[in-house]
């Protein structure tokens, strides 16, 4: 069964860039001779860690999106693993997130948008006259004097 994962890996900051395309293009045919298939590769570049690993506060980090069973993500984690130039990996399985969001975009579509759509003219309302109140201190001399 092929499932897609993306697989992250940071490489040594002091390595040469041959040497990580040999890298790349070791672990794409590992892939493909699996029976799995590399859909993209992504060199995002030199970028510092949140934290040291190995001695090391930056690296080069790259990303591989791959389709392919477990077993050959398993061989792939293992080669990884034992390689000197690659300092941390992670891989992580996107298929159901893939999935997931399509759902939800289908449902966006079938919704009805309000904004779209053009807003009724407002109902102008009848001006009432205004009445003016009396003046509260005008109340008090009036009843001031009714009380005399």
């Amino acid at each position: 069964m092929s499932r897609l994962y993306e697989v992250m890996f940071i490489v040594r900051p002091d390595a040469v860039e041959e040497d990580v395309d040999k890298l790349i293009a070791g672990y794409t045919t590992s892939v493909t001779n699996g029976g799995g298939v590399v859909k993209t590769v992504e060199k995002m570049g030199r970028r510092k860690l949140a934290y040291m690993v190995r001695k090391f506060n930056d690296g080069n980090y790259i990303l591989m999106t791959v389709e392919a069973g477990g077993a050959v993500v398993a061989e792939l984690e293992r080669r990884l693993r034992v390689s000197e130039p690659v300092i941390k990996y992670i891989t992580v399985r996107i298929d159901e997130e893939e999935k997931r969001l399509a759902k939800v975009k289908a449902l966006r579509g079938t919704k009805r948008k309000l904004s779209a759509e053009p807003a009724a003219a407002p109902v102008p309302v009848a001006a009432a006259p205004v009445v003016a109140a009396p003046a509260p201190a005008a109340e008090a001399t009036e009843t001031a004097q009714a009380t005399a």
